[in-house]
């Protein structure tokens, strides 16, 4: 998931047409480095589902996030130093509240639908996070192009086809609104996170965010009992190794590759991840946990991704 990417404008000074500096062939890192972002984070909706089958989600949750925040803080100490982690009082309230939205509300409602949603669904269903954040720029007065109105509308009609199995006993409704939920909250702290002094540094912003909700996610499982009724020797091994997998290369790995990207490829490219990882996500739940490919899971996804890619195409 991601927030709407900033939009680069022309010089209106210039006195005509300059002439169009050849762009810089893109080199087999770069192409390494989308692929990560397009498997790993795409693979993350079929390891959570994996997690969940013997695991607590918010305390899976917590785990993931107090595992991977003290990773990604090392990692950004032995590249940039302990400036990098420097941060004001306010932009650390700032990343508190944007992880708590994103990493708890909208992350952890995801682990605790895929409980009963299959994960392929789960990744369609959050894919409309660019559709929501959009709609919360409206009410700012911000007036979008005519094509990502048409992008939003044709998400919408999407996600009515991907919610008609909850309607007909298929999937949980409950499941279902919860991920669109955490659509929504994610998109929220989308939006909050363009209007807060957060810090300059994204991966430091992380580091912060994943602490928060860490701490979010165990108060939550605290609250529905779960360490309670948590028993080490029930998880399975898969679910340790998704656990493992979540916290390496779905917080630490694809997220390295995904903030090194922005300084070295066009943004439109990086971009793509959005409307990529949703089919990722379906064909991995297909071929590895045998999850049926219905008719609202691919007409629908197809009509989300297609709305997605409208709004990201417009929104660049």
């Amino acid at each position: 998931m991601s927030s709407s990417a900033p939009r680069a404008t022309a010089d209106a000074t210039s006195p005509g047409p300059a002439p169009t500096p050849a762009r810089p062939a893109l080199g087999g890192a770069v192409w390494a480095a989308l692929g990560i972002v397009y498997v790993v984070w795409g693979s993350t909706y079929l390891a959570i589902r994996v997690a969940v089958e013997t695991m607590p989600p918010f305390l899976s949750a917590s785990a993931r996030f107090f595992a991977a925040a003290p990773l990604l803080a090392l990692l950004l100490l032995w590249r940039q130093g302990p400036a990098a982690l420097r941060v004001t009082g306010r932009q650390l309230g700032s990343a508190v509240v944007v992880g708590l939205l994103l990493l708890v509300g909208g992350n952890g409602l995801v682990v605790l639908a895929e409980r009963s949603v299959p994960s392929g669904l789960t990744a369609l269903l959050v894919a409309s996070v660019p559709l929501w954040v959009v709609l919360l720029n409206l009410s700012t007065g911000r007036r979008p192009p005519l094509a990502t109105l048409a992008g939003v509308l044709l998400g919408l009609v999407g996600l009515a086809v991907l919610t008609s199995p909850g309607l007909s006993g298929e999937v949980r409704l409950s499941g279902l609104l919860s991920v669109v939920l955490a659509a929504l909250i994610w998109a929220f702290g989308s939006f909050l996170a363009g209007k807060l002094e957060m810090p300059a540094n994204p991966m430091a912003a992380s580091v912060y965010e994943m602490f928060a909700a860490g701490v979010g996610a165990l108060l939550l499982a605290v609250l529905r009992g779960e360490p309670q009724h948590f028993e080490l020797a029930a998880v399975s091994t898969r679910s340790w190794l998704a656990l493992a997998y979540l916290c390496s290369f779905g917080s630490l790995i694809a997220f390295t590759a995904y903030a090194w990207l922005l300084q070295r490829a066009p943004l439109s490219l990086v971009a793509t991840y959005a409307y990529v990882n949703p089919v990722v996500a379906v064909v991995l739940g297909w071929l590895v946990l045998a999850e049926p490919l219905t008719w609202p899971v691919l007409l629908g996804g197809a009509i989300v991704v297609s709305g997605v890619f409208l709004v990201v195409r417009a929104e660049r």
